[in-house]
């Protein structure tokens, strides 16, 4: 026990003149450069595989340096031992959310919860490192293509490098900066050397890029560029956000040419044919055919929709977009039989029974609001439009009830139910309903 204790103690002693300051030997990196600068210049050095292979490293290793011990969720107290003590501290926020500030010579870690977040490298040892040691790596495959599997390690090394570094960015809410870093990263991919490179990175340096354009209207033009080159790689993610995405890049640009508008739509259009559930592309659909003149009539869109249904009557994705469809026209009677359609063909399924109940609320909530614009002559009209409302939304408790039964936990039902169930507690049999869903409520809220 006594020998653990010391050799602790010794492995302490030994850190501890690294915790005073970040070090990084800035001149050994540019030495490595300058001397990678000779072995090019000299014609025969030139012509070998192994000098730009040194030579995207020594690159590679000056992006590399400063951030290399970093890693997120890393304890405070193992990164003062990695790299030093900061040089200032001070009060912070990312994503809204408090921390501290860690400044240090070439970066700054915000420090949330006694761990690192995330950081932003502010100094480079060497500008365009990280191009230039692609450029080299490539050049090494030029030469020699039996060097293939060295430059690809090197190349993996950068991208990965890249990749982090977008991440970091991310976490800062930098969109433009993180979208550029994963440009970096797919370029590290694209050489000859280094086989399939992943077109995810694509995807997310276009989204990011498009996030970006509502603060610098120049980035929607990059985003759209980086998500064609994403879909013309054959990549779309799993709900098809990349033509919702592509829409919004598209439409940003409509001021500098109208045409935009146009591919905006078309964007949209093959979207919801190949993801006919998405319903961002969907309300991406409504929002262009309604506020854009000469687009195209909502109408247009159940047209589509209908004519895919009669295709295969029984694609649930379609009868989900065909409910959305009318939800948005306000024609709650079709978008109601769509998902009793939902219903019928998927019966043990949360959210047919889920929205199928709402779109009777919905419904109801309508008819509400006509009666109070209403001017009645007699009483009996009155009570006869009351009536139809509350028919209408006791049709919704049943759905509600048995979406409850298929996902006990869901927040949105047992609160829908409770207000649902309270509104017509005058009801036979609804105030002993109304009792057991505000007990669970209760129970739902509290473990929230």
């Amino acid at each position: 026990m006594k020998k653990t204790i010391w050799m602790a103690f010794a492995a302490l002693m030994l850190a501890a003149p690294v915790a005073n300051a970040q070090k990084v030997n800035e001149s050994a990196f540019r030495s490595k450069i300058e001397k990678s600068n000779a072995d090019i210049a000299d014609a025969k050095k030139n012509g070998k595989a192994s000098t730009w292979i040194n030579r995207g490293k020594a690159f590679y290793e000056a992006a590399a340096e400063p951030t290399k011990n970093l890693f997120p969720n890393m304890d405070a107290p193992m990164l003062k031992l990695a790299v030093g003590e900061p040089k200032a501290v001070s009060a912070d926020e990312i994503g809204g959310q408090p921390c501290e500030a860690w400044e240090y010579p070439y970066f700054t870690v915000y420090i949330r919860n006694g761990k690192v977040a995330t950081w932003k490298q502010t100094r480079q040892i060497v500008d365009n490192a990280v191009p230039q040691a692609i450029e080299a790596y490539n050049k090494a495959y030029e030469i020699d293509p039996k060097a293939g599997d060295k430059v690809k390690a090197g190349l993996k090394q950068v991208s990965d490098y890249c990749s982090m570094a977008g991440n970091a960015e991310l976490d800062l809410g930098n969109s433009a900066a993180a979208a550029d870093a994963y440009m970096q990263a797919f370029e590290a991919q694209s050489g000859p050397a280094y086989g399939q490179a992943d077109p995810v990175l694509l995807y997310y340096a276009g989204y990011l890029r498009t996030f970006d354009g509502a603060n610098h209207p120049e980035s929607f033009a990059l985003g759209s560029e980086y998500l064609n080159m994403a879909l013309d790689r054959g990549y779309t993610d799993e709900e098809g956000n990349i033509y919702y995405y592509l829409f919004h890049s598209y439409y940003g640009q409509k001021d500098n040419d109208p045409a935009f508008v146009t591919r905006a739509k078309d964007a949209l259009l093959t979207g919801i044919e190949k993801f006919p559930k998405n319903e961002r592309i969907l309300e991406g659909l409504m929002q262009l055919y309604t506020s854009e003149p000469n687009v195209g009539d909502p109408a247009d869109l159940v047209a589509m929709i209908e004519s895919a249904i009669a295709e295969n009557p029984e694609n649930i994705d379609l009868w989900f977009s065909r409910g959305r469809t009318f939800f948005a026209l306000k024609n709650y009677d079709e978008s109601i039989a769509s998902f009793a359609k939902v219903v019928e063909l998927q019966p043990e399924m949360f959210e047919g029974y889920y929205f199928l109940g709402y779109m009777y609320t919905v419904k109801g909530d309508a008819m509400n609001d006509a009666i109070g614009k209403n001017t009645y002559n007699s009483q009996s009209a009155y009570d006869a439009d009351q009536k139809a409302v509350t028919e209408v939304y006791l049709a919704a408790v049943p759905y509600f009830e048995k979406a409850h039964q298929l996902k006990p936990d869901h927040f949105e039902t047992i609160q829908l139910l409770k207000q649902l169930c309270f509104r017509l507690r005058d009801e036979e049999g609804i105030m002993d309903k109304y009792n057991t869903y505000n007990t669970l409520f209760q129970q739902a809220q509290a473990n929230q």
